[in-house]
């Protein structure tokens, strides 16, 4: 019998970044983890349990199971079908700051170099150099990539020629999670697909 808070499954803010993230682990029946509003917790990475994870929290009676799998996990006592996607019975208040990770930055400028617009190898880079004042924040640093990276060094953007794409500014919970949306990954299973919009028209 479990007993403590500890053996209760995630805490909230697990609830937003405890997901499968190892591309392999997506081989082994992950379950799609929506919210009470029957949206997903995270588009990027995208909000996964793994199943061992998902049976848990519905023994617990903290998810509603509305897909699963045609594959059976049996204990001693019972029998379930692994579920492919649950739904939170609590309401997860969405975060409305984002955290300035190097993730989040390169989520915020979509992959690209803010320079020349290339996704290839990439680094961030402090649009006016910490040589020369600037400060390691949202409003200073992009994703660049090493060869504009180079290029640039330490000089200002007039002197090295190189021009941005767009102002580098703190990104909103929302526009992130809409920027998430254009990066869906490798493996979909079809039980999702009715639960995920990666191609419909974002919302204004």
């Amino acid at each position: 019998m479990m007993n403590n808070a500890a053996s209760l499954g995630p805490t909230e803010a697990e609830f937003r970044t405890g997901f499968v993230r190892d591309p392999a682990a997506l081989k082994h029946f992950p379950a799609l983890v929506l919210n009470a509003d029957f949206r997903p917790l995270s588009y990027y990475p995208l909000s996964l349990w793994p199943w061992q994870e998902a049976v848990k929290a519905a023994f617990l009676d903290r998810v509603q199971i509305v897909a699963e799998y045609d594959q059976i996990v049996r204990s001693q006592r019972a029998e379930i079908r692994i579920p492919s996607v649950v739904v939170l019975k609590d309401f997860v208040k969405p975060q409305k700051r984002v955290a300035f990770t190097r993730f989040n930055l390169f989520l915020r400028d979509e992959f690209h170099c803010q320079y020349c617009g290339s996704p290839h190898d990439l680094t961030f880079d402090h649009v006016v150099p910490r040589s020369r004042g600037g400060i390691t924040s949202w409003e200073n640093v992009v994703a660049a990539c090493s060869p504009c990276n180079l290029r640039k060094a330490a000089r200002s953007l007039k002197a090295s020629g190189l021009k941005l794409q767009r102002p580098p500014r703190a990104p909103s919970a929302e526009e992130m999670r809409n920027h998430g949306r254009r990066f869906p990954p490798n493996h979909l299973h079809e039980s999702w697909l009715d639960y995920l919009y990666w191609d419909s028209e974002l919302e204004a």
